[in-house]
């Protein structure tokens, strides 16, 4: 019978993109991918807790995009399948900063061609295309954002302002491989980018009901719902507070400890459990 550290890792794999086992991301010794292991996305990106939260905060951001979320909608089967989105997002994040270098590529170029077949009007008329480069600008800032924002809280608050510049420049990578353009790549860079987008953003009856079904996705178990629950506020409550008003959320100082502190217990259980994660798999890979 496998033991409870097992178990766990278990759930957790079948809520990532590595329940997909489309790559192996251990594999070709030497090969040290788009990064390598001396790199700051790597350590961002390793901690699964941090990036699980921070990932469901930057969904709902960039929901907010009238024209990001119209492509979503009119394009993709999120609305049926929100556990498979999650899984495929999951899977391109560990595969561009993880993988090798072939497979790296070979997700970014998938994605280009997705893209390319993906364009309409958004509710008010408004023309969209996936492949502009400032509405992939604009998925990729709400994405890095949130994904430090939540390695800041949970696993390393110490990081220093020089490799928190490090970690947007490195990021910005695959977003202009992707075609993104003017990417901020520092700190301060990305949050007067944040400050200039918020009069194009807005949360209506759409985005309200992104955030109903991502607090509805179905968990891989019941043993899992309560962690999954923790995990969805822990996202939420670590949107900028300008988004949080606009969702309509207020969570007071006591609220906002309770959950902070729920957090980083399931952190530190997930860390305990997850022995094979991208982060490890990619580490087996360069021999470290």
């Amino acid at each position: 019978m496998p033991s409870l550290r097992d178990r766990i890792q278990q759930q957790v794999f079948r809520l990532n993109g590595l329940a997909l086992n489309e790559f192996d991301l251990s594999q070709p010794p030497g090969d040290p991918g788009l990064y390598g292991p001396e790199s700051v996305i790597w350590r961002v990106h390793g901690d699964f807790p941090s990036m699980l939260c921070g990932g469901i905060s930057a969904l709902l951001m960039q929901m907010l995009h009238p024209l990001a979320l119209a492509g979503v909608w009119d394009h993709s089967t999120f609305r049926q399948d929100m556990m498979g989105r999650l899984r495929r997002t999951s899977q391109f994040i560990a595969v561009t900063t993880f993988g090798n270098h072939a497979d790296a590529q070979t997700l970014i170029e998938r994605v280009k061609r997705i893209h390319l077949q993906v364009s309409g009007t958004d509710t008010e008329g408004v023309p969209y295309a996936a492949s502009d480069p400032a509405l992939l600008t604009w998925v990729h800032v709400a994405e890095t954002s949130r994904f430090l924002a939540a390695h800041l809280r949970y696993k390393n608050p110490c990081l220093s302002l020089a490799e928190q510049d490090r970690y947007y420049e490195e990021a910005a990578r695959v977003a202009e491989a992707l075609g993104a353009t003017a990417v901020p790549k520092t700190v301060r860079d990305v949050n007067d980018y944040l400050l200039a987008m918020r009069p194009a953003l807005r949360c209506d009856a759409r985005t309200r009901e992104v955030l109903t079904l991502l607090l509805n996705v179905p968990a891989p178990s019941w043993q899992a719902r309560p962690a999954m629950s923790m995990m969805m506020m822990g996202g939420i409550e670590l949107l900028p507070d300008w988004v949080q008003q606009q969702f309509g959320f207020h969570f007071s100082r006591s609220r906002r400890w309770f959950i902070q502190q729920r957090m980083r217990l399931l952190a530190v259980t997930l860390r305990w459990a997850i022995r094979r994660g991208a982060y490890q798999r990619a580490m087996e890979r360069v021999g470290r």
